[in-house]
């Protein structure tokens, strides 16, 4: 059996045969062609030419003669003089140039005539004999001379034309027989070609096409079909190694599905032991599995879809999260979610995670829905924030009464005190106003935080707040001598703020930049527009805070190490911190150890100015 790489050679070599063939023909009958052009251009054509100019030598030689009868004498001598050398050059050339039968005796009877012709005209321009005289021997002698070799001329130059024309049909004979060849070639090569294709489609196109009908049955699923194998080149080479691929594919879809089928049964087993709701959506966003506790508490069962489920904020998770394509948490309710069941209250965090659907594609084949339980955190919140409640509250009424007899007794209405009393009482009263900040501190974060704190949010300038947060320090930074500058720009759209609370965000970061700040330094509030919302900073020239103590500013109860007593016991930024936030902003700070702190704060800007 002929191989496919065969048959290939076989039509395309008798096309090169023929290309081959017709291409040497071709260059033969042009160099052929070519060399009579040349003989035409170098010889004949060389011939004619010096017929034409020995034809008109002769014409201005007659010209000078008539020259000397009218008068010009010496005009007429020098043309007869200057076109006998004419005459006689191009008489050589044509001696020089035989090249037809019978043109070489006609050259040599124009030499002899032009001879007896130069005789004639030395007796016809003689000055010595009459006018008359030589007149009449122009006429009788030298004239019919003229026309002799004129007439001979013309005979050697029809003969190179002749010749020339003759050279001329021979070239478009043999143009005429290349072209013949070449359109003969063309048509070989055109049915060679045909039956070549013919045969191809027979040899190869038509087991191609089995074979890609074949793959696209494969690419739909159907693995059962077995191709023919009869031939032996390679094209049933081929459909051997299919048969054998496809007979594996079946083998591997077989153990495919026994593994997968261990593996979803596997995985529902596991997930009905989870204790926490976990819940695997398709791409159309339909449960494919779930732990009980998804589906008791958020009736996530398999084959429900989550858009049928009536909780919204659940698809704009599920939205989210296949949006932006990395793990979403809920906005809700600052990230939670409230949920009764059995007459309890359960609180859960849920966040979803894109499920990425392979190597190749770009999508996602579903999403993980986790809710993760953080009942008892809450739980432990809210304990927290009664007992800092209770104890705050309970330790307010005997601080009052401490504060007001310490006060009774530095006025002295019950008897006067001396130096070393007055100082302990001093040092008391400093404290007892400590203690009183610190008590007020934990009662407004607390209220902060459980979202009891009243805010009148409302319009509000950005250069107005910087101004009322700066008015209060300027005596006191004058007095360390440190310079306040407010760098707010008046043109600012609006925020929406409340500005007591504000106030209190300013009077924090600037006590806090006055207090690391050495004399001779400087602090700096600025505000710009960012988005759908202003950011204010507070910029100073202290001494920085160490890179290990960033992440840790805002936690409650936090302290930098090195710090006074009389600082505080570590509420004031995260007071800031739940303050901005419950505006719907965000706090942040950078500093260079040693050269200074800048905090950062946005506020969400007015809809009536965007």
């Amino acid at each position: 059996m002929i191989s496919i790489r065969q048959k290939l050679l076989l039509g395309f070599g008798g096309l090169l045969l023929i290309v081959a063939a017709m291409g040497l023909l071709t260059i033969r009958q042009i160099d052929s062609l070519g060399g009579a052009i040349d003989v035409i251009l170098k010889q004949n054509y060389r011939s004619v030419v010096a017929c034409q100019e020995m034809s008109e030598s002769l014409d201005h030689i007659d010209s000078g003669v008539l020259f000397t009868f009218t008068g010009h004498y010496d005009e007429g001598m020098k043309s007869i003089r200057e076109h006998n050398q004419g005459f006689l050059k191009a008489l050589q050339v044509e001696l020089g140039n035989i090249t037809l039968p019978g043109e070489h005796q006609k050259a040599m009877q124009i030499k002899t005539q032009f001879t007896e012709y130069t005789a004639v005209i030395s007796l016809v321009t003689d000055p010595a004999v009459s006018l008359s005289e030589r007149q009449k021997r122009y006429f009788s002698d030298l004239l019919p001379l003229v026309h002799r070799m004129k007439l001979l001329t013309g005979e050697v130059l029809e003969m190179n034309q002749s010749n020339m024309q003759r050279a001329n049909n021979t070239a478009w004979l043999m143009a005429a027989s290349a072209h013949n060849n070449v359109l003969f070639a063309i048509i070989a090569s055109a049915v060679i070609a045909l039956l070549f294709s013919y045969q191809s489609h027979r040899w190869i196109l038509m087991p191609i096409k089995k074979l890609i009908a074949s793959a696209e049955e494969i690419r739909k699923g159907n693995l059962d079909l077995v191709l023919d194998t009869t031939s032996n080149d390679e094209i049933g080479q081929l459909s051997g190694s299919f048969n054998e691929m496809a007979a594996t594919l079946r083998k591997m879809r077989k153990s495919d599905r026994e593994a997968l089928v261990r593996t979803r049964k596997a995985t529902q087993e596991v997930f009905k032991v989870l204790p926490s709701p976990i819940a695997v959506l398709g791409s159309e966003g339909e449960v494919e599995v779930a732990t009980e506790s998804a589906e008791h508490y958020f009736g996530l069962k398999p084959g429900v879809n989550v858009k049928d489920l009536g909780q919204e904020w659940l698809m704009l998770l599920w939205q989210k999260a296949l949006r932006q394509g990395s793990l979403a948490e809920s906005e809700e309710g600052n990230g939670y979610i409230q949920h009764f069941a059995e007459s309890q209250e359960y609180f859960f965090q849920p966040m979803a995670l894109p499920i990425p659907a392979g190597n190749e594609s770009h999508g996602f084949a579903g999403t993980a829905l986790i809710f993760k339980d953080v009942t008892k955190e809450h739980e432990q919140l809210e304990l927290k924030r009664s007992v800092i409640s209770t104890v705050s509250h309970q330790l307010r009424t005997p601080l009052t009464s401490l504060r007001m007899s310490i006060h009774l007794l530095l006025e002295e209405r019950i008897g006067q005190l001396n130096e070393k009393q007055a100082d302990l009482l001093l040092a008391a009263r400093d404290e007892s106003e400590r203690l009183v900040h610190i008590i007020d501190d934990l009662l407004d974060i607390n209220r902060i935080e459980s979202g009891m704190a009243h805010l009148d949010i409302q319009a509000v300038s950005p250069s107005r707040l910087g101004m009322e947060g700066v008015e209060s320090f300027l005596v006191q930074a004058s007095d360390q001598g440190i310079t306040i500058v407010n760098a707010i720009p008046p043109d600012l759209p609006d925020v929406m703020a409340d500005s007591d609370s504000i106030r209190y965000v300013f009077a924090n970061l600037l006590s806090n930049a006055l207090r690391f700040t050495l004399p001779g330094g400087s602090v700096t509030i600025r505000a710009a527009k960012a988005q759908k919302s202003i950011k204010f900073s507070v910029e100073d020239t202290g001494e920085g805070i160490s890179p290990e103590h960033m992440e840790h500013l805002f936690e409650q109860f936090y302290r930098v190490p090195g710090q006074q007593v009389k600082s505080g016991i570590g509420l004031g930024l995260s007071i800031v911190k739940e303050i901005v936030e419950a505006h719907g902003g965000k706090v942040s700070a950078e500093s260079a150890y040693t050269k200074g702190a800048v905090f950062h704060f946005t506020l969400p800007v007015s809809k009536q100015t965007i």
